[in-house]
């Protein structure tokens, strides 16, 4: 059912879900069914949740002209936080790689414009959070 070039952004996308279900239902618990790619989604769900309030000083110290986060749409600063954490702490994955998936996995929730905002900071962000 998932199309190809979607294969490696499947992960992503399952991030972006439980993400949102947790803030739409913040008493909910999160499951992670067996799936080869369950570790990673637990990290990167786990990681973003307890580390939310660092991404959130990083964003507004690299993008405070760019991005207000309190009048951004709730999804979109999902994607947003979780690609942060993957960009600050997930060293093993190129920046272009993280970058690249988040914007094919938000294909499935955004609009194309709310995509090219993304893009455009998650490419600013990525070049001070990772100076290669």
């Amino acid at each position: 059912m998932v199309l190809k070039k979607y294969k490696n952004s499947v992960p992503r996308i399952k991030v972006i879900q439980k993400l949102y279900n947790l803030l739409m239902n913040p008493e909910s618990t999160i499951e992670y069914p067996k799936s080869q790619f369950k570790k990673f989604i637990k990290d990167v769900v786990t990681g973003t949740l307890e580390r939310s309030e660092l991404i959130e000083q990083k964003i507004n110290l690299y993008l405070k002209d760019d991005i207000n986060l309190s009048k951004t749409d709730k999804l979109l600063k999902i994607i947003l936080f979780a690609a942060i954490y993957e960009l600050m702490f997930k060293h093993g994955t190129p920046k272009k790689v993280i970058i690249n998936e988040y914007l094919m996995a938000s294909e499935h929730f955004l609009e194309k414009i709310q995509i090219g905002y993304l893009n455009a900071i998650l490419d600013k962000i990525s070049k001070d959070l990772r100076k290669e």
